[in-house]
């Protein structure tokens, strides 16, 4: 017999755990059930939630999750898969947030702690320009080429016009490597 969520003590439900502890106490299950908000008929919220992130495994494929494969999971419409977009969008979005201060390049590590988050996840090669002011501070930064899974191949002539139009003082070059091999390994 399935247990339904009306069915729990109410203290030890999904959203009054979150209110009580915190919503980084709760399991992935129960925030996606949070975000879900309802089961169906058959199934409790809890279940339904277990199910998409089996079909998933996990968080591991959700992050880049379609509508589609999303609405073709049995009592998961329209509604619920836009939910559940916009909260990934959200999640990437505020691990991409830079404060408004301008961001001060000291090290190589601060460089590459400045593009890391979004260019980790990314399925191509992209070729990235850090444009710094005097004080080096990032005045912007720009996409110049995106590439294929293995390879990325820029002109001098894209980076230096770039650099020229927004007078920078200096520049970083950076590039992920979605294949997973660096330099160093290959």
């Amino acid at each position: 017999m399935q247990i339904m969520i009306k069915d729990v003590p109410k203290e030890d439900r999904p959203r009054e755990r979150a209110i009580r502890l915190g919503a980084s106490h709760l399991t992935n299950q129960e925030i996606l059930a949070i975000l879900l908000g309802s089961g169906t008929k058959v199934e409790s919220v809890m279940m339904l939630a277990n199910r998409v992130l089996m079909h998933f495994e996990g968080l591991k494929l959700l992050h880049d999750a379609t509508f589609e494969e999303l609405t073709a999971i049995n009592g998961i419409g329209h509604a619920k898969g836009v939910q559940i977009l916009a909260a990934i969008e959200l999640g990437k979005r505020m691990s991409q947030y830079k404060p408004d201060d301008k961001y001060v390049i000291r090290s190589p590590d601060d460089g590459a702690n400045y593009v890391m988050e979004e260019m980790r996840l990314l399925k191509q090669e992209h070729f990235v320009v850090l444009f710094l002011d005097t004080k080096n501070h990032v005045m912007h930064r720009q996409t110049i080429f995106v590439g294929s899974l293995n390879a990325s191949i820029v002109h001098p002539r894209e980076v230096f016009r770039e650099a020229a139009k927004r007078s920078a003082a200096s520049i970083i070059l950076t590039h992920n490597h979605p294949s997973g091999v660096r330099l160093q390994d290959a």
